[in-house]
């Protein structure tokens, strides 16, 4: 990785390219810090103590949800609209045809999804404005919650904007970077934090060191669980078309291990962390022994935790892939795999592995997001990023890594072709 970023900065357009993503970080990172005009955050602090949604959304947003500043709401209103985009693409014919459209109709699905950002964000800040965090509102009244909540979704509105100029000026994924930004920011305060249980004795030297070798071989797995794919061997026959043959190469299809994601792991804590949020509001001995029961570690938590990571890995792996629709696309140019009949045996057999796969990566995916919890229980320690956010973190930097590597290609090639 060390040597890719030393070749690419040799290179004039990419050390440009990698330099505007740098400053717009720096951006991002100003912004978190700057607060809502009207609300004090030390008001809504204790909402952050304990594992709730409130301390999940606090991580995506890199600490800006529990200072309450500008960027508080951070992407999420973004993403949500982006799976809901795809949820209603397999349901709403019109909207399945834009898909198969092409650009062009990437573009609309596009703009669909920045009106359904802007929306919820909308939505969003009014819930947390005039619901959750109206105690913080120093002078209660219609103007000073217009302002916050419009505040809000502006800043929501600009987090979406640099993740799109990311995407046209810099390198990666803008709006991945920005979630990765968010969360390696607080590796710092968590870092101290271990430094300072280290001095008073809270912790000893040999348990920091296993956790940080059981951490880094955490690493290694998310590596191989993203990197990992079975290659479907697709064999295309040949075929005269005028005074030209085409055809007749093979090739094949990548399927991934983990085709789902972080989305479940996320779904999976969000529906968990939910009881714990509502007895902070509810305080009740029901709700409070409900939230204990779902606490991280609690038996029925950890059974839970990895039955809904199946789930929703199975469940967006549906909407993701269609073995119907890859297997049509074969058929009409001419491929087929080796040894299976074109059409619903090829589909089947495609439903087949990813059935396999899923199931392979989804118990790698629930075992790496367990660990952590476990080694919060076993040695005290909370692991700054989380399975979540190590996940997050690894897969930004290896899809990074591959953009930066694909445009140092494309630059050698060229200069071999003239």
């Amino acid at each position: 990785m060390l040597e890719t970023m030393r070749s690419a900065w040799k290179i004039k357009e990419l050390r440009q390219r990698i330099i505007f993503v740098l400053l717009m970080l720096v951006v991002y990172r100003l912004g978190a810090h700057i607060p809502v005009p009207g609300v004090d955050p030390t008001l809504i602090a204790d909402m952050f103590q304990g594992d709730n949604l409130f301390g999940l959304f606090n991580v995506f947003a890199g600490g800006a949800l529990e200072q309450f500043t500008v960027f508080a709401m951070g992407i999420m209103p973004y993403i949500n609209a982006s799976i809901i985009m795809q949820l209603l693409t397999v349901v709403i014919p019109k909207l399945e045809q834009l898909a198969k459209e092409g650009p062009e109709g990437q573009k609309v699905m596009q703009q669909y999804v920045r009106f359904g950002t802007i929306g919820l964000a909308f939505i969003q800040a009014t819930g947390m404005t005039v619901g959750i965090f109206r105690g913080a509102v120093v002078d209660p009244n219609w103007f000073t919650y217009l302002t916050i909540i419009i505040t809000l979704t502006a800043g929501t509105a600009f987090l979406m904007w640099l993740g799109e100029l990311i995407n046209e000026r810099g390198i990666g994924n803008g709006i991945s970077i920005i979630i990765f930004a968010g969360i390696v920011s607080q590796f710092g305060p968590g870092l101290t934090e271990l430094v300072t249980f280290l001095q008073i004795g809270e912790i000893n030297i040999f348990t920091v060191i296993a956790t940080i070798l059981i951490i880094l071989a955490l690493i290694v797995g998310i590596i191989a669980l993203e990197e990992g794919q079975r290659r479907i061997p697709v064999q295309y026959a040949k075929r005269v078309v005028g005074r030209k043959m085409y055809g007749g190469q093979s090739t094949h299809i990548p399927m991934k291990v983990n085709q789902s994601g972080v989305i479940p792991v996320i779904f999976a804590s969000a529906l968990l962390m939910f009881p714990a949020t509502v007895a902070q509001f509810i305080d009740t001995p029901f709700f409070r022994g409900v939230a204990a029961a779902f606490a991280p570690g609690a038996w029925l938590h950890t059974i839970l935790y990895v039955l809904l990571i199946l789930f929703f890995a199975y469940f967006y792996t549906a909407i993701q892939f269609d073995p119907m629709k890859i297997s049509n696309d074969m058929k009409k140019n001419g491929g087929f795999i080796p040894g299976l009949r074109p059409g619903r045996p090829t589909a089947e057999f495609l439903a087949r592995v990813s059935t396999r796969l899923t199931l392979a990566g989804a118990i790698a995916l629930a075992f790496i997001a367990t660990v952590p919890v476990i080694l919060q229980i076993v040695f005290n320690i909370n692991v700054i990023f989380g399975g979540v956010g190590m996940i997050i973190v690894v897969g930004v930097v290896l899809e990074t890594m591959k953009q930066i590597e694909s445009q140092m290609m494309m630059r050698n090639y060229q200069g071999f072709m003239k």
